[in-house]
């Protein structure tokens, strides 16, 4: 197809695409002369992955460039291709390492990870900015006063494995290595925010159960 089918399957406008090009996000089309190029359907699909992540996932150009890159490097074995393309995403910053309650939260979710016996998420936790988020989030909880300790945690823990073991199996169901990273990178920009609204329907659907609508 044409820039101008291609914008008008898309949705997106030819300068925005030409725009996508320069930056290097959008791979060029098959040069037919020196004004014209051809696109096809995988230049379509990683467009809309492109706004997608946007538009939806307000995730910044700069950011998408340097995820894309991850989902486009098959040099790298699968498990380091997602996690460095997942981990390429906004994430919490760097909490203060001297901060009592911080420390105190770091101690406590590696303590959950051993109880969990996740000996791979255990290896990673000076590295992973999902285990960052965890000790950030319990950091905050403590210091109001609220401390999630590890035993509370163990079953949402649990039934969050269950979610990503779907997870993995709905990725393994696609074909190619560049796919399976694709859908890594749309469970953390959209998926996640589907999931959190199904946990809040289903507190709204457990609170009016117990406790009506008075």
């Amino acid at each position: 197809m044409r820039l101008a089918e291609l914008s008008e399957r898309s949705g997106v406008s030819t300068a925005t695409i030409k725009y996508y090009l320069r930056e290097g996000l959008l791979t060029p089309g098959r040069q037919i002369n020196t004004t014209t190029a051809e696109y096809d359907e995988e230049h379509l699909r990683r467009l809309r992955l492109i706004r997608a992540m946007i538009q939806v996932g307000r995730v910044p150009v700069a950011t998408v460039k340097e995820v894309l890159g991850h989902v486009d490097d098959d040099s790298l074995p699968r498990a380091m291709r997602l996690g460095t393309a997942v981990w390429a995403l906004p994430q919490v910053p760097e909490p203060d390492a001297d901060d009592e309650f911080v420390q105190g939260a770091r101690v406590a979710m590696e303590g959950l990870l051993k109880t969990l016996g996740w000996s791979n998420a255990q290896a990673m936790t000076t590295v992973s900015p999902s285990f960052r988020s965890l000790v950030v989030a319990a950091a905050a909880l403590r210091r109001l006063g609220y401390d999630w300790s590890p035993e509370t945690l163990v079953p949402y823990a649990r039934l969050m494995r269950q979610v990503a073991e779907l997870d993995m199996e709905f990725m393994e169901s696609h074909v190619s290595e560049a796919e399976k990273a694709e859908v890594a990178v749309l469970g953390a920009v959209l998926v996640e925010p589907m999931l959190q609204a199904l946990h809040r329907l289903a507190q709204e659907e457990e609170s009016t159960r117990r406790y009506g609508f008075e």
